[in-house]
């Protein structure tokens, strides 16, 4: 559990582990105790070998490739260039057939909003054939991850480093639930990252602390704002308040972060559909299974256009109509390979690319030449509005609510931030608001989770997602439904009360606790099971109200020796990155304390 202070290790490294593109940053703790507010941080990043191609960030892609046998094989750009190799090869060294690999792509968004996650929930690799434990999947690339970050930060220093000298921070969107974040500290526990050696950071929260420098207020000190977190998977959307406190600034979250599935991957997804209409979903299969390297090429292209991409200006709209030379509309080019165009002008129901452009449902918006598929700039931004109007959507609800009227910046971070075409909707929309988009939006969750995990007491308040409670059996009356009384050892009882702890939205700061005593129903029973409940209602009155859903339940062991009913205070730790429960007996003094296990 995160606590004020600043960091007992030698170096304070973060890893964002992001659905598109995965990287990490490090710095001394020494430097940092040496660095004033106004300072610049000594906070350094990898950068990647594309193996001679354009980095596209300072990132690599979130892409795992493992042998046949299940062990690692490599991550990133180099199991891109491992499996673009296999597959036009069709076998390893070994003579072991690429199919037998399996290639992991993109994987993290199997996390988002799963209602369902289990410690057995599978991923399935690129081919959608095969599949594995995705919590097995998580732990190789977090281990490569940190075991690549501990070589860098050996190979600078002389090699005296050692794996305990290390605090690592790992990075998660701020409106993922309990169980996600479980999930991934789980992950980097198999990983090979133990117990407090590990925080969780939530990412718009570290993209605030890193971008406290920029002045925000009328005074460059207080201010209220908005984060707009964009990455590769999520938008993650909040606000916050900073305030200058002795000479240092504490940041208060102000707004639960809201969003959703509204990151690059959206964009990516729906032009993998576009092509699809194009050249037919069974020849894009074809060539993920015999040229994954062109397949990755055109991922490649797209990335780069993606990022770049902006809408053309309104003075060449009228350009085009009133000008007397004619300007070209603006259109996206793609290189198609040639092993598509071969595909393509195969399958007797297209018959060539020319055909191909010509039934789609975008034959009037693309055209096919010089082995170059060309989109219109209409058909290029559609790609995008779904995403665009998620995120806009999600802003505006928050600025509708009066509390939130009178915010007038914005900070946009997140690799997806860097997209023009994003840039220009939220600027267009929010006209009265200031826009400030820090250089290299890409890493500026990155950087502020190092500082995140070396002063977590930063962050001085955060909002409840959800209400918290626990389930209790009062002595029944006739406030509660007819339906709940029970009686247990001759006492009237309501079952299924939600006793609650926390509200939804209330403010917490970190470590807040509430606790309540609870006395075992029956006199012989060797365990009391404290279950906890979430609701998306402020107040809920059972746990078996719509909205309601158990959270874990950590079973407290009872020593049947001890004469009475067994007396339990149960508390709950509000206010830090992630829920922590603690029992006591009050009779023999035991405690138990513990993440309970909500997988």
């Amino acid at each position: 559990m995160a606590t004020g202070g600043v960091s007992k290790y030698l170096f304070v490294a973060a890893v964002d582990f992001g659905t598109t593109y995965s990287g990490y940053a490090f710095a001394a703790t020494a430097d940092l105790k040496k660095t004033n507010d106004n300072g610049p941080v000594p906070i350094k990043t990898n950068v990647w070998n594309a193996g001679g191609r354009e980095l596209l960030s300072s990132k690599a892609p979130t892409a795992l490739l493992l042998k046949p046998d299940k062990t690692f094989q490599s991550f990133g750009y180099k199991a891109e260039n491992d499996y673009s190799y296999l597959v036009s090869e069709e076998e390893d060294d070994e003579g072991r057939s690429y199919k037998d690999y399996y290639y992991f792509h993109r994987f993290k968004m199997v996390l988002h909003d799963n209602a369902n996650l289990r410690k057995t929930t599978l991923v399935s690799d690129v081919t959608g054939k095969k599949s594995l434990p995705a919590i097995e999947v998580f732990a190789h690339a977090i281990r490569f991850l940190t075991g690549d970050l501990f070589d860098t930060i050996n190979n600078q220093i002389g090699g005296e480093l050692k794996k305990a000298d290390i605090q690592y921070v790992l990075t998660v969107p701020a409106i993922w639930d309990d169980k996600a974040k479980q999930f991934m500290r789980e992950a980097a526990r198999l990983g090979g990252i133990e117990g407090e050696q590990l925080m969780i950071a939530l990412e718009p929260e570290a993209a605030s602390i890193q971008c406290q420098h920029i002045p925000m207020g009328k005074d460059g000190g207080e201010a209220t704002y908005m984060v707009v977190d964009l990455g590769g998977g999520t938008a993650d959307i909040t606000v916050h308040q900073r305030n200058c406190l002795g000479g240092r600034s504490e940041l208060k979250e102000l707004h639960q972060a809201t969003g959703g599935a509204y990151g690059g991957k959206s964009v990516d997804d729906a032009f993998e559909h576009f092509l699809c209409d194009i050249v037919g979903k069974t020849n894009l299969d074809k060539l993920k299974d015999e040229s994954m390297e062109d397949y990755i090429d055109i991922c490649r292209q797209f990335e780069g256009k993606k990022r770049s991409f902006a809408a053309a200006s309104k003075s060449n709209e009228e350009e085009r109509v009133e000008g007397t030379k004619t300007k070209k509309e603006k259109k996206e080019s793609f290189s198609v390979p040639v092993v598509l165009e071969s595909l393509v002008k195969t399958d007797k129901s297209i018959e060539g690319m020319d055909n191909a452009v010509k039934q789609s449902p975008y034959a009037q918006q693309i055209s096919f030449a010089r082995h170059k598929l060309q989109i219109s700039e209409a058909a290029f931004t559609k790609l995008f509005q779904p995403a665009i109007d998620g995120i806009i959507k999600h802003m505006e609800n928050i600025f509708y609510n009066s509390k939130f009227q009178h915010v007038d910046t914005i900070v946009m971070v997140g690799g997806f931030s860097e997209c023009k075409l994003v840039q220009d909707y939220i600027q267009n929309r929010f006209t009265l608001k200031r826009i400030i988009i820090p250089d290299d939006p890409g890493l500026v969750v990155l950087k502020g989770a190092v500082l995140f995990g070396y002063n977590p007491g930063t962050i001085g308040c955060r909002v409840a997602r959800h209400t918290y409670g626990v389930q209790s059996w009062p002595t029944y009356n006739d406030y509660f439904k007819r339906e709940k009384r029970v009686v247990v050892e001759g006492v009237a009882r309501c079952k299924d009360v939600f006793l609650i702890y926390v509200e939804k939205g209330q403010q917490l700061t970190p470590g807040h606790s509430e606790s309540q005593v609870f006395r075992a129903l029956k006199s012989n029973e060797t365990s009391l099971q404290c279950a906890v409940y979430i609701s998306d209602d402020v107040n809920p009155k059972y746990v078996d109200d719509p909205g309601c859903q158990l959270l874990g339940t950590l079973v407290v062991p009872l020593d049947p020796s001890v004469p009475g009913p067994a007396e339990i205070e149960e508390t709950l730790v509000f206010g830090e990155t992630e829920l922590f429960v603690k029992a006591k007996n009050i009779k023999t003094g035991e405690e138990y304390r513990a993440q309970f296990d909500i997988l």
